[in-house]
């Protein structure tokens, strides 16, 4: 018997909002957070349009001289060792505390973990190797390998919030998050952990997401409101984006012993490698379908269980039409509710997992299903499924969340509504 696992707590920092209300109301009414970004401005660059954090100014590689939201205080001690993500998913943690009503003893604990999931930053990294060369190692940052490079997030998060449990950091691309969710509910689960943290954050600036247009894969629509549109006929790329995420889980008899409210609970999880290309996802979507039954597997659900459907659709020409003929194996004839929210967050990279997952979460509890913006046309491989354009008043009972990112790595993450 596996313990029941419930989600108790919520932060956002986001392009769709900064807490958890903005962000409901953007995915209710479709808000599009993207934007033109200035840095982006330049002939040389084909791409123009970001999901951009407002309220936020981290564009100064000092973090003394980053401007945020003045209902959170950072003590110098804590803040000089941060990347702009970590800023982000800090703040996101903050709420998500508040949120899950938790004490100090609640949070440091030997039963109480946190796994996260980022990139790590490409900028500071950037910013510091250049300063090392130009003055010298002794001169050079102290931190600058903390605040930098992937596992920047859990170093500074765990010591920052005195996290005594498990703590992992986790890097599969655009997977790592829903990889960090899945293997967090397993804590709990197997009664390892009582509770964990799972956060997900990514920088979302200019050497974080400039590479990818060498990848062709971002797209160089310039109107931001038509830049990402997945499942579109004319879908040209994904936009990127960043911020932070927190979820709270927990074991829901302790959740409920405590009266805590519960948003939803994760029922199982699921992955699967696509064993085919380092970046190009597998055309027939097997290694989707294989994650997915492996998720029902562990819930003890099938596939007529699922009301609603959160798909990875990043809005790349090769990554929706795959996931379009997974869905299609995956639900024959039925027809969940299917929509992709990054038509209007923008593509989080290794964020988009608990970001997805969260809003699943939001849907269940605020009861809506956020639907698909900025589709003109339909993709005529897509006759057939579901995807709703706009959203639903009325939430699932159960929840899909799907991610996937390079090397064919693929999760599912099913959500419902509390059980008891």
């Amino acid at each position: 018997m596996k313990n029941r696992v419930a989600i108790t707590g919520l932060g956002f920092v986001t392009s769709i909002g900064n807490d958890s209300a903005s962000v409901a109301d953007s995915l209710i009414n479709l808000k599009n957070g993207i934007e033109i970004y200035a840095p982006f401005q330049n002939d040389n660059i084909p791409v123009k349009c970001v999901g951009t954090i407002k309220g936020f100014d981290t564009s100064n590689p000092d973090p003394e001289d980053w401007s945020y939201p003045a209902r959170y205080s950072l003590r110098r001690d804590i803040i000089r060792s941060f990347a702009p993500h970590c800023l982000y998913a800090y703040c996101a943690m903050e709420q998500a505390i508040e949120d899950a009503g938790l004490s100090e003893g609640d949070i440091s604990s030997p039963r109480t973990g946190m796994y996260t999931a980022s990139a790590g930053s490409t900028g500071m990294l950037y910013h510091h190797m250049q300063r090392m060369d130009r003055v010298g190692v002794n001169r050079s940052f102290p931190f600058a390998i903390v605040c930098s490079i992937v596992g920047t997030l859990s170093f500074n998060l765990v010591s920052a919030f005195k996290i005594r449990g498990a703590s992992c950091g986790f890097a599969s691309a655009c997977a790592s998050s829903s990889h960090a969710l899945g293997f967090a509910f397993d804590e709990i689960a197997r009664g390892r952990q009582d509770r964990m943290f799972v956060v997900g954050g990514e920088d979302g600036d200019y050497r974080t997401l400039l590479p990818f247009a060498g990848m062709r894969a971002l797209s160089t629509n310039p109107d931001p409101d038509t830049a990402s549109r997945p499942f579109d006929k004319k879908r040209n790329g994904f936009v990127g984006t960043g911020g932070g995420v927190v979820m709270v889980l927990e074991n829901a008899e302790i959740a409920e012993r405590r009266n805590a409210k519960i948003y939803a609970e994760i029922l199982g999880w699921g992955q699967s490698s696509d064993g085919y290309n380092v970046a190009i996802p597998r055309p027939d979507g097997a290694g989707v379908v294989d994650a997915v039954s492996n998720a029902f597997a562990d819930a003890g659900l099938s596939p007529c269980s699922v009301d609603y459907v959160n798909a990875h659709a990043t809005s790349t020409p090769m990554g929706d039409a795959a996931e379009i003929k997974a869905l299609k194996e995956i639900f024959k004839d039925l027809r969940p509710a299917i929509s992709g929210t990054k038509a209007i967050t923008g593509h989080g990279l290794s964020l988009s997992g608990v970001m997805e997952a969260a809003f699943c979460s939001l849907a269940i509890s605020e009861n809506f299903t956020p639907g698909s913006a900025h589709i003109d046309e339909l993709d005529e491989s897509a006759e057939g499924l579901n995807i709703i354009r706009d959203s639903l008043p009325y939430g699932p009972k159960v929840a899909l969340s799907i991610s996937s990112g390079f090397g064919g790595a693929n999760t599912a993450i099913l959500l419902a509504k509390n059980q008891r």
